[in-house]
């Protein structure tokens, strides 16, 4: 590979090689693996962790839920600032914060103190997953190139899910929880190596103000919404806290809707919202990741504590669903490049509402054949979620947008996952209060797998609605809107909808 160019000149995506653009690829995918596997080996490690640190279940959504919220909170931030300062610059940072704070979770004392590393470890991790789709976004401009390398990105997560749960359980078992923190470290550094050495700086043509109030309302909105929900079980829905939680997040919400549109440059860029395909982006990407957050938290906790399994074999035990989402993110790309975004769509809409379904029957001695089959249809939902999502996100915005608008398609995801560990952890422990964690515990996610079903049936009626020809218009409009003065055609790009497997009849966005 050639050396990456000055940062000073950028580097226009038409100039680098196939090869370079690969290898692009592969850094980005590489700095994905290291946050999703932390996701993925830290929900293995949670019955661990509260044995060590005594810790409650709510203190175990907090575990997860507090890298949620702080990483849903600044992406956005992160990919204006990105556009701004530069994407490679920032990358690099996100790496070394990433790392840093990954070492400091390893040493942590107490529950309180895993919290608060895990929140600084999450700033790091705003730095990466979409500021490295921005850069994936400027490198592919071909928008069925960019569909598969979109597929390639979306294997990577079910490689995560496939070597999360071993990689975890080994660590947990052998070692103890606080490996699985170690290995960001060595990872981290090689990702900070190539990055330096490959990957070359762009930044968008026209530097975007921070938004210091939209930026406050923002976190806000999710650190209320999920503190509610988190401790609602605990303090109850009529307490005066919570009372105030839901309260102040719907003053927060008011004031984004108001404030925003205000700015010439607001952090959140409400006309997007305006491209149905864009909306039914960040509804489904809520209502996925909300579905994959709540089936690995009831899942890990099922297993090891209900079923009595080791992390390793709990681990081992997920493997179809890691293996199917594994498999199918590569074919999902390569559909949505030929024929659109609809069929994954559905598919996955389907996927979430029949495995949750067969999973909201299980009790204490369910076969493992019947735990097999429903963590199959999980991962072939999961699995062909991430390139619809992630291409209808960025179907019509210009490129010079890209940071900030693959940064709200992420935060949607992270708000998902938020969302959904608070809400089937609050079911949880509330089907759990005064008994027996292990044998209370398949009995009280029966509601919370139909809530994630819920969450099926939703993709499948967005889905639909994302891939007609009336929401490929409010996309054209949106896009002229964004770009009153023309823009090139190579600016805007994506493919909503196709009819036919040599891509006839496939639906580019209408400049």
């Amino acid at each position: 590979m050639a050396p990456s160019l000055p940062a000073a000149a950028g580097a226009p995506a038409q100039e680098l090689s196939r090869g370079r653009r690969i290898g692009i690829l592969l850094i980005c995918c590489f700095a994905l693996l290291m946050v999703t596997l932390d996701v993925t080996v830290v929900n293995v490690a949670l019955p661990s962790i509260q044995r060590d640190l005594h810790a409650p279940v709510s203190g175990l959504q907090w575990v997860i839920d507090a890298y949620s919220v702080v990483l849903a909170s600044f992406l956005m931030l992160s990919g204006s600032t990105a556009d701004r300062v530069g994407r490679k610059r920032t990358f690099a940072v996100g790496l070394v914060l990433f790392s840093v704070s990954s070492l400091l979770c390893s040493l942590a004392p107490n529950l309180t103190s895993l919290v608060v590393f895990r929140m600084l470890q999450a700033v790091g991790g705003t730095m990466l997953t979409p500021i490295a789709m921005s850069i994936i976004t400027n490198t592919f401009t071909d928008p069925q190139e960019r569909a598969q390398a979109i597929g390639i990105w979306g294997a990577v997560t079910g490689v995560s899910l496939a070597l999360g749960p071993v990689v975890g359980g080994v660590l947990v078992t052998a070692v103890g929880w606080r490996a699985i923190f170690w290995v960001n470290v060595p990872v981290g550094l090689v990702a900070l190596v190539l990055t330096l050495r490959f990957i070359p700086e762009s930044r968008a043509p026209h530097a975007r103000r921070p938004d210091f109030v939209g930026q406050t309302l923002v976190i806000v909105l999710l650190a209320s919404v999920t503190y509610g929900i988190i401790e609602a079980p605990n303090a109850g829905l009529g307490s005066p806290v919570i009372v105030a939680m839901f309260v102040l997040a719907a003053v927060s919400l008011a004031g984004i809707l108001l404030y925003e549109p205000r700015r010439r440059e607001p952090l959140l860029e409400l006309r997007f919202f305006r491209s149905v395909p864009f909306t039914s982006a960040t509804v489904i990407a809520v209502a996925i990741f909300a579905g994959m957050a709540g089936f690995l938290f009831m899942n890990t906790l099922y297993l090891q504590d209900t079923r009595h399994l080791s992390a390793l074999q709990a681990g081992i035990d997920t493997l179809p669903a890691a293996a199917m989402t594994m498999l199918l993110a590569p074919v999902s790309g390569w559909l949505v490049g030929r024929r659109g975004s609809r069929i994954p769509i559905v598919l996955s809409g389907a996927g979430l509402l029949a495995a949750s379904a067969m999973l909201a029957q299980i009790s204490g001695s369910t076969p493992f054949i019947w735990l097999f089959a429903a963590y199959v249809v999980f991962g072939t939902g999961y699995g062909v979620a991430n390139a619809p999502i992630t291409n209808n996100a960025v179907s019509g915005m210009p490129r010079a947008q890209a940071g900030v608008a693959a940064a709200i398609a992420t935060t949607a995801r992270q708000v998902g996952q938020a969302i959904g560990v608070a809400v089937v952890g609050a079911l949880v422990a509330a089907g759990t209060s005064g008994h027996r964690l292990a044998r209370a515990l398949p009995v009280a996610t029966h509601p919370a797998w139909w809530v994630l079903a819920a969450c099926g049936a939703l993709v499948l009626v967005t889905g639909f609605a994302s891939t007609t020809p009336w929401a490929t218009r409010t996309a054209r409009r949106t896009a002229e809107e964004l770009n009153p003065e023309g823009i090139g055609a190579a600016e805007l790009t994506g493919t909503l909808r196709g009819r036919d497997r040599r891509g006839v009849g496939t639906q580019r966005v209408p400049r």
